[in-house]
């Protein structure tokens, strides 16, 4: 008996965009209309106890609508992107079982692509060349491993932070090992075909300088106005457990990576600030170059007089 290749598929809606663009509160609104469960596309939500610096939905936010893949490993473990794209398929068929609509809402664009795109069939990792890669960006510093990444391999530069030494050390030691450009190599991949439709909005500024306005703005008030409250108490206490070193992919996490040099002395509190802005202004420019190469996307001013109000009468559209 043949299957009915006719069976209509059920529908899951993405959130996409880069920070402060109020991904969020559009979620939340929705959730206000109708039954949802948000699936969270952040790979800073996942840990526990990173709360102030990841903007994690207050206790009031979390209980309006279930939340999923939040608080679910510790800043000690890894969260892989095969590992996210297993939990939102299997999520995304219960809550569509339970008569809701499943909510994928976050700012982390490679989780959203290993979604979409699938995984990559990349060379298996080289514990002797990662060793040697180290070496030498231990003498030219990872901004200078950046650079040479983004002479190999301009479009895979493009994407990654100056000192997000991970992955510019796996985009160059899959160079070495294949001879080509990670960017090459995924680009000749086949895309799967998902067990659901997705039907993606992004939130993107229309003017830059005010959503760096905002990046500043909600910073600050991550930091509050004493070490004793805020991001900086709260890095401190994750210190105290014993356990994290800056080395660790949860404290690399923008913000956290500059109150722990904060509270090395590296750096003072004016510079905690300032370089915190910064990276979180870097990650947002990054978000935006990921969005802008995802064709099916339907873009919301997230600066216009009403975004929320906009991505509610596009999401109605889909009804009809």
């Amino acid at each position: 008996m043949m299957a009915d290749t006719n069976v209509k598929k059920p529908l899951a809606v993405a959130i996409m965009g880069p920070t402060a663009s109020g991904k969020t509160a559009a979620a939340l609104a929705i959730a206000r209309k109708r039954p949802v469960e948000i699936i969270s596309v952040d790979s800073a939500l996942v840990y526990r106890g990173m709360d102030i610096g990841t903007a994690k939905p207050s206790a009031e936010e979390l209980a309006s609508a279930p939340h999923h893949l939040i608080d679910i490993i510790e800043p000690t473990e890894a969260y892989s992107v095969a590992q996210f794209r297993d939990d939102t398929i299997r999520l995304v068929g219960e809550i569509s079982a339970r008569g809701r609509l499943p909510l994928l809402v976050g700012g982390t664009m490679m989780y959203f692509k290993g979604l979409t795109d699938g995984l990559d069939d990349l060379p298996t990792a080289d514990p002797a060349l990662r060793v040697a890669i180290e070496a030498e960006a231990a003498r030219i510093g990872w901004p200078g491993m950046h650079a040479k990444l983004r002479e190999l391999d301009p479009v895979t530069a493009d994407r990654l932070a100056p000192n997000d030494a991970q992955r510019i050390n796996r985009a160059l030691e899959i160079i070495e090992l294949s001879g080509k450009p990670m960017s090459e190599l995924l680009a000749r991949r086949a895309k799967p075909e998902l067990p659901f439709e997705l039907v993606s909005f992004a939130l993107e500024p229309s003017e830059r300088s005010v959503l760096h306005q905002r990046i500043a703005l909600r910073f600050d008030q991550m930091l509050g106005e004493r070490d004793d409250q805020g991001l900086v108490a709260e890095v401190a206490r994750l210190r105290a457990r014993g356990d994290l070193t800056p080395s660790l992919p949860s404290m690399r996490c923008v913000g956290y990576r500059q109150a722990w040099e904060y509270l090395d002395g590296r750096i003072d509190r004016a510079g905690l600030r300032e370089t915190g802005i910064i990276a979180t202004r870097q990650l947002a420019k990054r978000q935006v170059t990921w969005l802008r190469a995802m064709p099916d996307r339907i873009v919301i001013d997230c600066l216009g007089a009403d975004p929320t109000g906009a991505l509610l009468r596009r999401l109605s559209e889909l009804d009809k």
